[in-house]
């Protein structure tokens, strides 16, 4: 009887894991190179550090890829567990608890046509410009009370293709992302990334405050300030060129 009164104190005493029987339902909209889909599977550098994490710590994970917004409502509605790749503001604290160590640093900058060009040198240069944006997107204090005229579409694709129609003057994105989907679209040689950087921010995983979903947020922050101290850590950051 006294062991299994030591027994049970031990157990008391360990650190609490997450237990649930359904997989975690985690949100996310394509953003590439951070976290997309590579045909049907998931890929991106957040997502495999994400992804690793969660194996570490014995999480199943159910991935959705949706747009944005989507996903916010999603969040909002409690229809889903959490969502990566989001950025830490105070209003959402209300709903979500944020692991405390990032996965990326974003930097945004602005895309022109080439054959168009824009003569953009600060934020004020932007007042009646059209700047193609995606909805639900937060681009930086700065950026949200410049005079532009922010212009959403349900793709970065759609953003680049409406800029070639000149039906918006420039497109403003994450560097990496701008880059890697220029290539993809094999437009690398007909747009061009103005000098200068709007605005940096950190891209979290975020949990629903609710349940055992705040202390499994606190062991992923653990699990992944160990990961980035792996040589596993680098070189995956290294085959995504980064």
């Amino acid at each position: 009887m006294r062991a299994l009164a030591c027994f049970l104190l031990l157990i008391a005493l360990l650190p609490s894991t997450f237990a649930s029987a359904q997989p975690l339902r985690i949100v996310t909209e394509p953003w590439a190179p951070y976290v997309y889909l590579n045909g049907s599977e998931p890929a991106g550098v957040d997502y495999e550090i994400a992804a690793h994490v969660f194996k570490r710590l014995g999480v199943q994970v159910e991935w959705e890829f949706l747009p944005w917004k989507r996903c916010l409502m999603m969040l909002q509605q409690d229809q889903a567990d959490g969502i990566l790749d989001i950025f830490h503001t105070t209003a959402r604290e209300q709903t979500l608890v944020y692991a405390d160590e990032g996965l990326s640093k974003v930097e945004f900058a602005l895309y022109q046509a080439n054959e168009r060009p824009v003569p953009v040198a600060r934020l004020r240069d932007l007042r009646g410009l059209r700047v193609g944006v995606a909805p639900g997107f937060l681009y930086g204090p700065a950026f949200s009370a410049s005079q532009a005229l922010k212009e959403p579409a349900p793709t970065l694709e759609a953003n680049f293709g409406k800029l070639m129609l000149g039906r918006v003057d420039l497109v403003i994105t994450d560097r990496r992302v701008g880059r890697f989907t220029l290539q993809q679209m094999k437009l690398t040689e007909q747009v061009s990334e103005l000098p200068g950087t709007l605005n940096t921010d950190v891209l979290y995983l975020a949990l629903r405050r609710r349940g055992d979903l705040p202390a499994l947020a606190e062991q992923f922050t653990t699990a992944l300030r160990e990961f980035k101290r792996e040589p596993e850590y680098r070189a995956l950051l290294k085959r995504y060129g980064l």
